[in-house]
């Protein structure tokens, strides 16, 4: 939901987030988060832009939280209801990035999508920005998310990236399944991703 012009590289990113946790650190108050969007690929290394920072929260109560934390930084966009997207949305300014906290208050059977049910909860890895080790939604749920938006500019950096580093196979055709893509787009993903042994087992 952002409006910036400017994309985020993985300095911004970084710099961002450090300063965005030190001072959520402050309050002593830890609340589960997850970073999700195209801001969680770039931090895992794929070479895609970022227009902002995507956090999602829990519960109402943490995104209040974690905005409070960050009262010293500009807030663009107080904490409210966004019906349209089942969102509690804020957002703040963090040293020339748009960091932005949510919920996501929709329902769904499975553990495979992006933002919605246990699945950012349960698949993620940990990256290191600054003194911090974020937990970021793991690049299988952010293809799917893209698979769906049918963003090719979004979703071949995103293969490129996996079929070199590795991915979790079954991870994968489970949230391409629970998305209902395509068989054709699916069928590209086999393809690209078959073009080297990168399947591997789930990390978590």
């Amino acid at each position: 939901m952002g409006d910036r012009t400017r994309s985020l590289n993985l300095t911004d990113a970084t710099t961002a987030l450090d300063m965005a946790l030190d001072a959520l650190g402050t309050v002593n108050i830890n609340p589960a988060y997850r970073v999700c969007g195209t801001s969680a690929a770039l931090l895992q290394g794929v070479p895609l832009p970022a227009g902002d920072i995507d956090i999602l929260l829990a519960s109402r109560e943490d995104v209040d939280t974690f905005a409070a934390a960050l009262s010293s930084f500009p807030c663009l966009d107080p904490a409210s209801w966004l019906p349209e997207f089942s969102q509690y949305f804020t957002r703040f300014e963090v040293n020339g990035a748009h960091v932005e906290l949510s919920t996501v208050e929709r329902q769904v059977d499975s553990d495979a999508w992006e933002c919605v049910g246990s699945g950012p909860w349960q698949h993620y890895v940990l990256i290191t920005c600054g003194s911090h080790q974020v937990p970021v939604v793991r690049l299988e749920l952010r293809l799917v998310t893209e698979l769906r938006r049918d963003r090719a500019d979004r979703y071949d950096p995103l293969l490129d990236h996996m079929s070199t580093h590795g991915f979790d196979a079954a991870l994968l055709q489970r949230s391409m399944n629970a998305r209902h893509i395509p068989a054709h787009r699916q069928r590209l993903v086999q393809s690209r991703l078959a073009r080297q042994p990168g399947a591997r087992a789930s990390e978590r």
